[in-house]
């Protein structure tokens, strides 16, 4: 009970100084003494403390508990000497603020009970959301674990893209073709350039509160831009991600809040490189089907990049991740580069093998003093 009455009374503007910046550093392409490296799903179902924590819980109730998410949070930051915390959330709090009812399935994931069928579905979204008000325990949450972290790393906060969100919406789940969601796109452009607008229009909102709450940096998940073609792609993802940057990065400016790298990760569209880089964003993040040089080559020095080891490299010896992380650092460089992986980490992995590969980033990176 303690935590929860001590949250509800902490404020963003007093945080404590942050101890190591090499996240940030390294995200704005400054020279750091070592590669910074966190991982995408570092709080997740592979700890047993999560799966302690959230035993018997519903997973949007815990997204709802502002010290649960922040105990999560903490959770990899407690093992593994990371450099940037993620906020425990989920991509899909944004379809739940604009009224749509989600339920996440043991086995199957989440599950829309009425997803949009139809344009004529749209009006049942809210025309408006009031972001503090429905999303406003993800802020909370962002707050209240700014505290605990008491400077030991920088925190970052997230959101879905329009394009994987509306998938979502659509499919009512996962899907492996997208069809359903793709279908729009040729029968009903019109319609699904409403949707991908309304949903830009809450995101840019969503993130410009996650900052005032303490959140510094941002990343934008376009999981699924993988199922896009590069003319679609360019019609229906790229124009929305370089909204979002540039819509966020001045709201941030006219409430005189401070500007924060932000992160563009668009899973298998390398094809669209060269566009990512140059959609407003300070860092580009990659998964594992392209070779680091590649990237390098097509992005120049406009960007730092973000990734890419296979996350499935996890299940394989430690002295084998210790070789995969070392020419993975080797073929980006040490300059503008983050350690991650290529996705998220899966629910069957060892925690030893994430350590394995946290502390092989900072020994194959660190810098000799002069």
């Amino acid at each position: 009970m303690a935590d929860r009455s001590m949250g509800e009374h902490l404020h963003p503007e007093i945080f404590p100084t942050l101890k190591n910046d090499t996240f940030l550093r390294a995200a704005r392409g400054e020279k750091c003494s070592h590669v910074p490296v966190w991982c995408m799903r570092q709080a997740g179902r592979y700890l047993p403390e999560f799966r302690e924590t959230r035993a018997g819980q519903d997973f949007f109730a815990s997204c709802r508990s502002p010290e649960t998410c922040c105990e999560l949070t903490l959770q990899p930051l407690q093992r593994f000497p990371l450099d940037a915390a993620i906020i425990f959330s989920d991509i899909l709090v944004i379809p739940q603020a604009l009224g749509m009812e989600i339920r996440m399935e043991p086995g199957k994931g989440p599950v829309f009970p009425d997803p949009l069928q139809s344009p004529q579905d749209l009006h049942k979204l809210k025309s408006t959301v009031d972001v503090s008000e429905e999303l406003g325990y993800v802020f909370r949450a962002i707050t209240l674990t700014r505290h605990k972290l008491a400077g030991k790393v920088p925190l970052i906060g997230f959101t879905g893209a329009p394009w994987t969100l509306m998938t979502y919406m659509i499919e009512g789940g996962g899907s492996n073709t997208m069809s359903k969601a793709k279908r729009w796109l040729y029968q009903n452009p019109s319609a699904s350039h409403q949707l991908l607008k309304q949903l830009t229009d809450v995101i840019v909102e969503y993130l410009v509160g996650q900052v005032a709450a303490g959140a510094q940096a941002l990343q934008v998940f376009e999981s699924h831009a993988g199922c896009l073609g590069p003319q679609q792609f360019s019609d229906f993802s790229l124009p929305y991600l370089r909204d979002i940057s540039r819509r966020v990065k001045h709201k941030l400016k006219g409430e005189g809040l401070d500007q924060v790298p932000m992160i563009v990760f668009a899973k298998d569209a390398h094809y669209a490189l060269e566009d990512l880089s140059n959609s407003g964003y300070e860092v580009v993040g990659l998964d594992w089907t392209i070779r680091p040089q590649e990237a390098r080559q097509r992005t120049g020095k406009q960007v730092t990049l973000q990734g890419n080891m296979d996350p499935c490299a996890l299940y394989g010896s430690k002295e084998d991740i210790e070789k995969t992380v070392k020419k993975m650092i080797e073929d980006f460089g040490q300059h503008g580069y983050i350690a991650n992986l290529g996705h998220g980490l899966y629910p069957d992995m060892e925690p030893e093998h994430v350590g394995t590969f946290v502390s092989a980033v900072h020994k194959y990176s660190q810098q000799k003093e002069n």
